[in-house]
């Protein structure tokens, strides 16, 4: 079921990395309430999108391409939270992306606004036709939806893409469809990025998101353990992320300000210290400075070994002088 173990360094990007000081004319919009006037008249592409992945970004390049080709606006409708966590509200993590990143990565693929519905018990009652007329219509008025072909929204998931397309015709609204885009003969598909970073495969992962799996969080201050061992780390919760495999990994960091650094990391629980915490510390190379307070995204890039434990702190600290020396060599290759 997962996906090969191996730790070879990710694939290289294929969308544009925007920094995480993004500040294009990118416009993020409630979508519970009436889309601006100039965002009327849009192309919407519609659907989850966490991950934003490769079959993500062939439904959001479809509405760009649509919306340039017509002189209209593209905006691009994401769920907060994810559908799955109202009606499952148990289950353990598993988003592969922020609100912030996705505003990000979608102004990067060239749509002008996110709008974020917000799905909850009140969203979960509303039935297909009243979503078009309701939402599409009324509230952002859109001239024309993109989604991919297996998309379903309403109540009960009453609708699909033909029921849209239905909708859409009686409601002057345009609706394509756009297939899954493959890889290795099986489609593209947020739980495949999902098993393979469980099972610490970051090439796969990097392959399918046409980019690495970053984890973003505001630097909190840790027990000072690092520093201690020689190896100060920025201490970052891993909130509401999937739980790749616990181990360490190289790591590459983004920092506001746009600097790019490269580094070793610990994500885990830090088997010989208590209390045990889900962090994510990466100790970044030939830095110094004060990170505490600020938002950095930190990509995985290729998984070293599994999290363990160590008779001495000595034990521990020279081991960790040879993940930083492996972490470099995976990331100069």
């Amino acid at each position: 079921m997962f996906r090969s173990r191996s730790g070879t360094a990710c694939a290289a990007s294929i969308v544009p990395r925007p920094a995480i000081s993004y500040s294009g004319v990118m416009e993020r919009l409630d979508g519970g309430s009436a889309v601006p006037e100039r965002l009327r008249g849009g192309i919407v592409a519609l659907g989850n999108f966490d991950g934003f992945h490769a079959g993500h970004q062939a439904v959001v390049g479809r509405a760009v391409s649509r919306a340039q080709a017509e002189g209209r606006p593209t905006l691009v409708a994401t769920f907060d939270p994810h559908p799955v966590r109202h009606f499952k509200p148990d289950l353990p993590p598993f988003r592969l992306t922020t609100l912030d990143q996705r505003e990000r990565l979608f102004g990067a693929a060239g749509a002008d606004a996110m709008l974020v519905f917000h799905f909850g018990a009140e969203l979960a009652q509303v039935t297909a036709p009243d979503f078009v007329t309701d939402y599409l219509v009324s509230r952002v008025g859109a001239a024309g939806v993109v989604t991919g072909d297996d998309f379903t929204f309403g109540k009960g998931r009453g609708g699909n893409v033909d029921v849209l397309k239905m909708l859409g015709q009686a409601n002057r609204i345009s609706v394509d469809s756009v297939a899954p885009v493959s890889d290795g003969g099986e489609p593209v598909s947020s739980s495949r990025i999902r098993e393979a970073l469980e099972a610490g495969d970051c090439a796969t992962a990097a392959r399918l998101l046409t980019r690495p799996f970053a984890i973003e969080g505001v630097v909190e201050h840790g027990d000072q353990r690092g520093r201690e061992l020689g190896f100060p780390t920025a201490n970052i919760a891993l909130g509401p992320y999937l739980r790749p495999r616990f181990g360490v990994y190289a790591v590459r960091g983004r920092l506001t300000d746009d600097r790019v650094l490269d580094g070793v990391a610990n994500l885990g629980t830090r088997p010989m210290f208590d209390p045990p915490k889900e962090w994510l510390e990466p100790h970044f190379f030939d830095f110094d400075g004060d990170l505490y307070e600020q938002k950095v995204e930190v990509e995985l890039i290729a998984f070293l070994r599994d999290e363990a434990s160590f008779e001495t702190l000595d034990e521990l600290k020279a081991q960790i002088a040879a993940d930083a020396d492996d972490a470099r060599r995976r990331l100069s290759a």
